[in-house]
């Protein structure tokens, strides 16, 4: 049985309005574990310092959120946020800690994850990647269980100015980490295809993307006047009316919405259940 029911939520939003926090917690207060449901508890990070001591829980989501993956240099967030990401790993390494820590890391915490351990080159975008794209599997991500019961390619909600791309497999092969998924193949150009999910260790992986995007509250959200004329003044009436069509596609973002975090938190919480009972 899961000691600790209560799953930490790091909002890196730093106050700016989003949809992503309400998914998040809406999947974690959602799923249903072997016994009890689980429970968000919110830090906020970027705005308040808000880091969580790394004993607080054995669940952790890490969220998306505005700006350039390094505004944080030199600022007390990133310091902490930093120093929990050591922690953890010091933690899961230590043969002496049977209970495992478990994060997931989306979008911005995402680029975080991958500064802190120097995985791939980290820089902007030739213009903002924004709407709902085609993912696609790598061997090792057919062979993952994060992306179990998804086709290939998948598709997913993206929103970002910043891309990793050129990754040091070295590095990578250092830690043990996987690459999991590339960004689509762009026609007529000789761009990188950007890194788009990793897998680093057992208890650590994450996503360019945003598997917490709920459909439903999506189409009412982007429906709304003013946000649809706000995305049609910025990147074009095609490209917010294909939008909304893949929103409303049942076999688009719903499906990824439906698998990914609850495969992350069915992972986290069997293996807890398992290491609950070696301590025991």
């Amino acid at each position: 049985m899961l000691t600790n029911y209560q799953v930490g939520i790091l909002d890196m939003h730093k106050g700016f309005p989003n949809q992503g926090m309400r998914c998040i917690q809406e999947i974690v207060a959602n799923f249903q574990p072997l016994d009890k449901p689980l429970y968000p508890v919110v830090y906020d990070v970027r705005g308040k310092d808000e880091v969580p001591n790394i004993h607080n829980h054995d669940i952790y989501i890490s969220s998306g959120g505005p700006g350039t993956p390094f505004d944080g240099i030199h600022k007390r967030w990133e310091k902490l946020y930093f120093r929990f990401l050591e922690q953890i790993w010091a933690h899961n390494h230590n043969s002496n800690n049977p209970r495992k820590k478990y994060v997931f890391f989306i979008c911005y915490s995402y680029q975080m994850l991958c500064r802190f351990f120097d995985l791939a080159m980290i820089s902007e975008r030739s213009s903002t990647s924004f709407g709902i794209y085609r993912v696609y599997k790598t061997v090792a991500g057919y062979q993952d269980r994060l992306l179990d019961g998804l086709p290939n390619p998948y598709f997913a909600v993206d929103s970002r100015d910043w891309q990793l791309t050129h990754p040091d497999y070295h590095q990578i092969a250092e830690i043990g980490a996987k690459i999991l998924s590339l960004e689509r193949v762009t026609p007529n150009t000789n761009f990188e295809r950007a890194l788009m999910a990793l897998r680093i260790s057992d208890e650590l992986v994450g996503t360019q993307f945003h598997p917490e995007a709920d459909p439903i509250n999506m189409v009412a959200y982007f429906g709304k006047e003013e946000k649809r004329r706000e995305i049609i003044k910025i990147y074009g009436e095609e490209k917010y009316r294909r939008m909304m069509v893949r929103m409303d596609d049942p076999q688009k973002i719903a499906v990824t919405h439906q698998t990914i975090l609850p495969n992350f938190l069915k992972n986290a919480t069997s293996k807890l259940q398992v290491e609950g009972q070696k301590v025991a």
